[in-house]
C-alpha cells in the first residue's frame, strides 16, 4: 500500500514538481498550493505525511505542523526553508516537526527522509497495536471477577506469573481456563513471545503427536514437507495443552520427556532440538483419579502441578454473575447494533442470578447474546428467558437414585459420585462440602 504525502508550497509548480518526483519513487502524492485549503485536507489520518513550506502568506508552516500533530500526532511533518529562515526551521523540529530541508534541495534527500520517518512511525504503530491487542486478549485485568474465590485466583496468578514453572489449570468446561492461561503468559516474561494453545481432545492420538512434536518429510503417509510441532512455535513463550487429562499415555511419557529435558524430537526425525516453553495445562478431570486408574502418569503430574489453580464454577460465586452480565451485554451490543435491548430487568436478572450455570461463564455468555438478539424492547423480561433458565427445578431425588430402594451402601457411593460431579470433580471441595474427610469421600466412592 503506497504512502499518502501532501506537498503544501505557495508556488504551484514547487508543489507539483515534487509531488511528481514522489509518485515516481512510489508515493501517492497531493500538491497544494493553498496553506489555508491544506488545513482541512489533514484534519483526520488520510495523509501518512505533511511536506510543508516554512514561509507562506496564509497559513505558515508552523501553524500547519501544529495543526497536523493536534489531528495524528505521530504524523511526520518536513519542512522546507530558504537558508535565511534556518532559525525558525529548529524552532519547528522543538515542535516536532521530523526534519527540515534548506532550498534547493535533492529529491533524493526528501525521498530519504520521508521514508526513514514512515518507517519509524509503521513501526511504533504496529508495536501499539499489538501491545493493545495483546492486554485486550490476554491481560488480567480483563479477567472478570471481584469475588473471594476469583480474587485468590488473581493473587496466586500475580505471584506465579512471572515464575518460570508449569502450571496445572483444574475447572469445570467453561469457567475460564483458557483466559486464565493467557493472563498468566501476558503477565509473565515470555509475553513478547508466542502464546499457542492445543485442544489435547480434540484430535487423535497420530495427529497430536505430529501437531506437538512435529514431522519430517515421510515419516508417515501424507507427510510431505518437514513441519515444527507447537513445541517449536511456542519457543520462547508458553503452551497451553488444554484438557491434558485426554492425553493418550504413549504421548504422555513423550510429553514428559520434553518437560525433563527441554528437548523435542520430531516424529521421524534422528536428532532432538533444544526448546524453551512454559507449559499450561488444562483440564476438568481429577488427574489423580485417573492416576488410579491407570490413565495418567503419575511422574507426568507431578512435573504439570508445580502449581495448581482451582477455577471455582460459576454458581459458587453468583456475586460475579451482574458483572459477566453487564460485559457480555455491551459486547453483544456491539456485535448486534441493530438490536432493541438495553438492559437486563430486575425479574430477569434474579432468575439469572438463581440458575445453576452448567456451562458456566461460557453458558452465560451465550444466554446474554441469545437475549440481546430476541430481546423485544430496552428492558428483557423474565419472560424471555431461555426455557432451560426459567424451567423449574426437577423435584425429587438425583437421577442416581431412581428405582426403587437401594443398600445404603449403595446410596453413599452414587450420593458422594452425584456430589463429586457437582463440585466439578474436586474431592477436596466435595468432602468439605459433605462434612467429612478424605479418606472417608474415597471410602464412599469405593463403596466399601
Amino acid at each position: 500500500m503506497k504512502h499518502r504525502v501532501l506537498i503544501v508550497d505557495d508556488k504551484l509548480e514547487m508543489a507539483e514538481m515534487l509531488a511528481d518526483g514522489l509518485s515516481e519513487r512510489g508515493f501517492d502524492a497531493v500538491a497544494q498550493s493553498s496553506s489555508r485549503e491544506a488545513l482541512a485536507l489533514f484534519s483526520d489520518d488520510s495523509f501518512d505525511a505533511l511536506v510543508t513550506d516554512l514561509r507562506m502568506p496564509e497559513v505558515d508552516g508552523l501553524a500547519l505542523l501544529a495543526a497536523s500533530r493536534k489531528a495524528v500526532p505521530d504524523r511526520p511533518v518536513i519542512l522546507m526553508t530558504a537558508y535565511s529562515a534556518i532559525d525558525s526551521a529548529v524552532e519547528a523540529i522543538r515542535q516536532g516537526a521530523h526534519h527540515y530541508l534548506t532550498k534547493p534541495f535533492k529529491l533524493d534527500e526528501l525521498v530519504l527522509f520521508l521514508e526513514r520517518a514512515l518507517d519509524e512511525i509503521d513501526v511504533r504503530r504496529e508495536a501499539k497495536h499489538l501491545r493493545a491487542a495483546l492486554e485486550q486478549r490476554s491481560s488480567l485485568a480483563n479477567v472478570l471477577g471481584k469475588s473471594k474465590a476469583m480474587l485468590d485466583v488473581f493473587d496466586v496468578v500475580e505471584r506465579i506469573a512471572p515464575a518460570d514453572v508449569a502450571v496445572l489449570l483444574h475447572g469445570e468446561t467453561g469457567t475460564g481456563k483458557g483466559m486464565i492461561a493467557r493472563a498468566i503468559h501476558a503477565e509473565s516474561r515470555r509475553a513478547a513471545k508466542a502464546f499457542v494453545h492445543v485442544n489435547c481432545a480434540a484430535l487423535p492420538e497420530n495427529l497430536l503427536e505430529s501437531e506437538l512434536f512435529g514431522h519430517v518429510r515421510g515419516a508417515f503417509t501424507g507427510a510431505t514437507n518437514n513441519r515444527d510441532g507447537l513445541f517449536a512455535e511456542a519457543d520462547g513463550g508458553t503452551l497451553l495443552l488444554d484438557e491434558i487429562g485426554e492425553m493418550a499415555p504413549a504421548l504422555q511419557a513423550k510429553l514428559l520427556h520434553v518437560l525433563e529435558s527441554g528437548t523435542v524430537r520430531a516424529v521421524g526425525a534422528s536428532k532432538e532440538r533444544a526448546v524453551d516453553v512454559r507449559v499450561v495445562a488444562a483440564t476438568h478431570r481429577d488427574l489423580r483419579e485417573r492416576v488410579r486408574a491407570g490413565l495418567f502418569r503419575e511422574d507426568l503430574l507431578y512435573r504439570l502441578e508445580v502449581v495448581t489453580i482451582e477455577l471455582p464454577a460459576l454458581r459458587h460465586r453468583r456475586e460475579d454473575i451482574p458483572l459477566y452480565v453487564e460485559h457480555f451485554l455491551a459486547a453483544a451490543k456491539k456485535k448486534h447494533p441493530q438490536s432493541k435491548v438495553v438492559r437486563i430487568g430486575a425479574e430477569a436478572m434474579q432468575r439469572l442470578m438463581d440458575h445453576a450455570w452448567p456451562g458456566n461463564v461460557r453458558e452465560l455468555e451465550h444466554v446474554v447474546e441469545r437475549l440481546v438478539l430476541l430481546g423485544r424492547g430496552a428492558d428483557v423480561s423474565a419472560a424471555e428467558l431461555p426455557a432451560t433458565i426459567t424451567a423449574p427445578a426437577a423435584p425429587g431425588l438425583p437421577a442416581a437414585f431412581e428405582g426403587g430402594v437401594l443398600p445404603i451402601r449403595e446410596v453413599q457411593k452414587r450420593y458422594a459420585a452425584w456430589a463429586l460431579e457437582q463440585m466439578g470433580g474436586h474431592k477436596t471441595r466435595t468432602a468439605e462440602a459433605l462434612g467429612v474427610d478424605g479418606k472417608t469421600l474415597a471410602k464412599w466412592l469405593s463403596g466399601d
